[in-house]
């Protein structure tokens, strides 16, 4: 996804990373001990990967944001708190797993629990006004329905789009981050499985997209592109760029070559920064302060990351082939 500020809207600079290679809610959990594994990074290597996904320069496409709306702050552990409202169609079992065991990861590490509700209907049938809405569908984009909830989000929020504006699907995994003048919430339009039994391949691309954007929904990470095929990933925000702009998303060749670009899970890495971002708790992590508090914390961090790593509640959640640490 580009990031860009409309008005009050920053669209996330998260572009689908979505790629997974094997099961994962099938997966068995990793051998014990495989998480043990981690060794102490190079400081210097890991600092590379905090400025290149977290510590980023902001693009307005407009030339002057208006002066009257708040200030945009990426605050991770109010996403992460923030209740979530599931709409569309009804979740496929994969997909409620996927979203119910991220909501667990981010209580263990945050300190709640995520409230999650699943609701019928559309984004009026949320309860309270939601930090995260989550439409979900399979088949053709909901082109309609999706606009319909950013006017709904724009009447709650005081967003002020645009006269006749109208938002793209330009992916099937898209979000979309607005802070308006009554707080700020996040919309993310996820392609699910369209049927009772998804081939494995399905299976793969549709959990690992949810991950993906669930992981920068919160985090606010950015795409770290990656021109080296034959060294290792150490973040699912990591990626090798695939020309797949002509395939149908629904081919086996669009979601095979996706799967061949990023890890399918969250690696070692990424789930040290969740403790990082829940740990620094600042208001706005997109600023020097975040990489302080890691370098100053990292021992510390680096015990949480490996208690959560050693729980078997998160297997089918991380990719064992990126939970050791560059350097």
């Amino acid at each position: 996804m580009r990031q860009r500020v409309q008005r009050t809207k920053i669209r996330y600079l998260f572009r689908l990373n979505f790629l997974l290679f094997v099961f994962l809610l099938m997966a068995p959990p990793p051998p014990a001990g495989a998480s043990d594994g981690l060794t102490l990074p190079a400081p210097a290597e890991l600092l590379k990967l905090v400025r290149r996904g977290w510590v980023y320069e902001i693009h307005s496409s407009r030339v002057r944001r208006p002066p009257d709306l708040p200030e945009v702050e990426f605050n991770s552990s109010e996403v992460a708190l923030g209740p979530v409202c599931v709409i569309g169609e009804a979740p496929h079992p994969q997909t409620r797993a996927v979203i119910d065991s991220f909501a667990t990861l981010l209580g263990e590490i945050y300190g709640r629990r995520v409230p999650v509700s699943y609701v019928d209907g559309n984004i009026d049938s949320c309860p309270t006004p939601q930090r995260t809405y989550i439409r979900l569908y399979s088949g053709r984009p909901p082109y309609g329905r999706f606009n319909a909830d950013l006017r709904a989000l724009d009447k709650v929020f005081d967003i002020r789009f645009p006269k006749h504006w109208h938002e793209p699907v330009l992916s099937p995994a898209q979000t979309n981050g607005f802070f308006g003048r009554n707080g700020a919430t996040a919309h993310l339009l996820i392609s699910q499985p369209g049927s009772v039994n998804p081939s494995p391949l399905q299976q793969a691309f549709y959990s690992s997209m949810l991950i993906e954007e669930l992981f920068q929904v919160v985090t606010f990470g950015a795409d770290i592109l990656k021109f080296e095929r034959n060294t290792p990933f150490y973040s699912k925000l990591q990626e090798f760029p695939s020309n797949l702009r002509y395939l149908s998303w629904k081919s086996e060749e669009f979601m095979t070559g996706l799967l061949e670009s990023n890890p399918y899970g969250l690696c070692g890495f990424d789930v040290l920064m969740l403790h990082t971002l829940a740990g620094a708790n600042l208001r706005n992590s997109n600023t020097p302060e975040l990489l302080t508090y890691f370098k100053a914390e990292l021992g510390t961090l680096l015990a949480k990351t490996r208690i959560t790593m050693r729980d078997d509640r998160f297997a089918a959640m991380l990719d064992e082939t990126c939970q050791t640490w560059p350097g």
